[in-house]
């Protein structure tokens, strides 16, 4: 997906709405340089957000509303983004097009590319436009999501007195907050590991590659761990992230680690598989991780055993103007990989 274009028009207010917490995040443009203005997160009530969709809006809504005033942001435009079942993103080979005659044929001709009925869901398309002088063919990103889901949110939001601007695709916001941020010209796969899913997206010379969902997460961890030992899930997610030493729990939380670790890292090599057998020759550069879950302790080093690709952790402010007197530096470098779909989200410009 593009970069918004830097201009003095106001940015969105960035809310990732996650299945364990909100994430807020709030930008301005100086000379064509980001700055940070807030941020910050609220833990939701266990099971008020599940695969993307609002099973308990009510304290979604009191969560948004506690954040922003503790916050104490006014800002009232809003940009969300959705992942899951919810959403497709696919990518197809077509013919180049005029835009209006490629609106024409994707509204016309979408069912056959996507598993829901084309009544059911909001489209949305981009030509990434990779047509050259051999070749009068290019690859197109279609989107498509459920209206009763994105209408859920909008409702939520409207209710609350915001104004939703954008809504955007998980991947993408990603995308783009590390396009800002990091050289264009590398082979990369993001993967955003949050409570419940995992978002991968493998960008090879600035264009999505692939983009997909998988229904796991750090979640799974905690539980484990939780149940293991009896303990509360505050407690397993200290252990879990290395804030309270393992000592006589070590061996037994390394299993739970090892067995879950490695579905992840199944999920995310088939991602890397497909993207060789398109591009076999072009390296994959590095895995970048973002989310709650790339805290995991001990997870960069697993990844990069069984992977063999360089592992690092995505600091999504890294280019970004701040204040240390406002923001909490080591605060700010701790939330930061969990801010990363947030600060995507806020770089895209408020008008509508």
């Amino acid at each position: 997906m593009k970069l918004p274009f830097l201009s003095t028009e106001k940015l969105a207010l960035g809310l990732d709405i996650g299945s364990h917490s909100i994430k807020v995040c709030e930008l301005k443009l100086t000379d064509k340089t980001y700055s940070i203005v807030n941020l910050g997160s609220i833990i939701l009530p266990e099971g008020a957000v599940e695969d993307g969709s609002l099973h308990n809006p009510e304290a979604v809504g009191s969560a948004i509303t506690e954040l922003l005033k503790n916050l104490k942001i006014k800002h009232k435009k809003i940009a969300i983004s959705i992942s899951g079942y919810s959403v497709i993103v696919k990518k197809i080979h077509l013919a180049v097009m005029e835009e209006k005659q490629l609106e024409e044929y994707i509204t016309a001709e979408a069912e056959q590319y996507i598993p829901f009925d084309i009544d059911d869901v909001y489209l949305d398309f981009q030509d990434l436009k990779t047509n050259s002088e051999n070749s009068n063919s290019t690859d197109i990103i279609l989107v498509a999501a459920k209206k009763e889901i994105v209408d859920e949110y909008l409702s939520m939001l409207r209710d609350l007195g915001l104004q939703p601007v954008v809504v955007d695709v998980d991947a993408f916001a990603l995308e783009n907050i590390y396009e800002s941020n990091y050289p264009l010209n590398e082979n990369v796969a993001i993967v955003d590991i949050g409570a419940t899913k995992m978002h991968i997206n493998i960008i090879s010379n600035g264009t999505s590659v692939i983009a997909k969902d998988i229904v796991m997460g750090s979640r799974q961890l905690t539980e484990q761990i939780a149940e293991a030992f009896d303990i509360s899930t505050e407690e397993a997610e200290a252990l879990k992230i290395g804030q309270t030493p393992a000592e006589d729990k070590q061996e037994q939380i390394g299993k739970i680690f090892t067995s879950i670790c490695t579905q992840w890292v199944l999920e995310i090599k088939k991602a890397i598989d497909l993207y060789h057998s398109n591009k076999a020759n072009q390296q994959l550069d590095k895995l970048v991780l973002s989310g709650g879950g790339s805290k995991v302790a001990g997870l960069i080093e697993f990844l990069q055993k069984e992977t063999n690709v360089p592992v690092e952790i995505f600091n999504p402010f890294m280019k970004m103007l701040k204040n240390p007197k406002q923001i909490d530096t080591e605060y700010l470098n701790n939330i930061g990989p969990e801010m990363a779909i947030a600060a995507g989200l806020a770089i895209r410009t408020s008008a509508i």
